[in-house]
This record gives C-alpha cells, sequence and structure tokens, in this order.
C-alpha cells in the first residue's frame, strides 16, 4: 500500500508540473501580442515597454516604465511622436481602467498644443458622457457603434489606418470606424492620459 501511495503521489506531483507549466505559457488575454508585425515587412517600432525615446512628453501626466509597459494615472498629457506620419498603419496593445479618458491622435497639427479640433482622436472613453464618440470612434468624426465597445479591465489592440482621406479602426478585430475626412493631412501621432488609469505596451507603425 505503502508502494502504491509513494506512486500516486510522485504521478500527482509530476501532473502538477506539468499544469503549471502550460500556464506559464498561457497569453495574458485573447489580445495580447502574440504575433508582432515583422520589421522586413515595414514595420517600425514606436515602443516596445522598454523605452520611450521615440517620444516626447508633453503635459504633467506621470508617465512610466513599469512591468514592460507605459503607464499614467495622474495629471493629464501626451506622449508626442518624435516623427510626424502621412499615411499609415498604426497597432499598438493598451489597457484602461473604467475610469480611463485616453486616445490615440493622428496626423497633430499642433504637437505642442493637443486637442480633438486640431488632429483626429480614436477615443479609449468607457465613460465619456455622451457615448456617441466613445470608445472606438474618432471624435467629431466617425461615431462609435451602437452599442459602444468597452475596453476596461483588459489588454486591447486598435489597428488604425490613415490612407489619404480613409480613416479605418479596428479595435479587438472589429471595425469600429471607417470613414472619409481630409481635414488633416499629416503630422506627429500621440498618446493621451487624461483621467483613470492608461497602459500603452506595444506601438507599431508601418508607412503606406
Amino acid at each position: 500500500m505503502r508502494k502504491i501511495s509513494n506512486l500516486m503521489i510522485t504521478f500527482a506531483i509530476a501532473l502538477l508540473a506539468v499544469v503549471l507549466q502550460g500556464c506559464s505559457y498561457m497569453p495574458v488575454s485573447i489580445t495580447s501580442w502574440i504575433d508582432a508585425p515583422s520589421k522586413d515587412t515595414g514595420w517600425v517600432v514606436l515602443f516596445d515597454g522598454t523605452s520611450l525615446n521615440s517620444w516626447t512628453s508633453i503635459g504633467n501626466a506621470n508617465w512610466r516604465l513599469y512591468d514592460g509597459a507605459v503607464q499614467a494615472e495622474i495629471g493629464s498629457g501626451f506622449l508626442v511622436s518624435k516623427q510626424s506620419y502621412k499615411d499609415f498603419q498604426i497597432k499598438a496593445e493598451f489597457w484602461a481602467d473604467e475610469e480611463a479618458n485616453s486616445g490615440i491622435f493622428l496626423r497633430l497639427s499642433d504637437p505642442k498644443n493637443v486637442t480633438s479640433d486640431n488632429a483626429y482622436e480614436v477615443n479609449i472613453f468607457d465613460k465619456r458622457p455622451d457615448p456617441t464618440y466613445g470608445t472606438g470612434a474618432i471624435v467629431d468624426v466617425a461615431k462609435a457603434p451602437n452599442p459602444m465597445p468597452l475596453a476596461a479591465g483588459k489588454w486591447n489592440t486598435y489597428e488604425i489606418t490613415a490612407k489619404g482621406s480613409q480613416l479605418t479602426v479596428t479595435l479587438n478585430g472589429v471595425v469600429t470606424a471607417d470613414v472619409s475626412n481630409s481635414k488633416f493631412t499629416s503630422g506627429p501621432i500621440a498618446l493621451q492620459s487624461a483621467g483613470g488609469v492608461i497602459k500603452f505596451r506595444r506601438v507599431w507603425i508601418k508607412p503606406v
């Protein structure tokens, strides 16, 4: 009986080790960055979780590198890309809490004064008082789907294409905005923190 008991204990320990090893390779979420774009196909890394060398901080948001991401939850401000872009694709991975007021701004007219009046704002704002231009929308240009998608409490992926006047936004594989607008033609991009907790873990861009 003691031999059988020892065998059972050994088997149980081995099985537990296999289960734990498998868990260590599970993705953070279904939208985690499991297939990063290839540099060989023209993609450029703007942020990979380790450096902010491609960005300039404006405002007083407390941006900082933490646990493989850049995070802010105090103050209001932007990370503005040092380069300008005309036609491009963006892939960005972000996490927001329920109170987050954030977004990705495109083709900034004035990189020192970023607003939705002088750039395209792809919104991240689940609790926007008027959800018409909340998460998934391009503020004042393309309305969010109804019901509005929610981003809080998980990692999400935005894929954004700006080619000429055509703007397309895809959130977690679902198109949330597809519109023609020629108000802004080129400029830097910016990441926003204006309330709540926002984290960006990957940002890639590909000129097209």
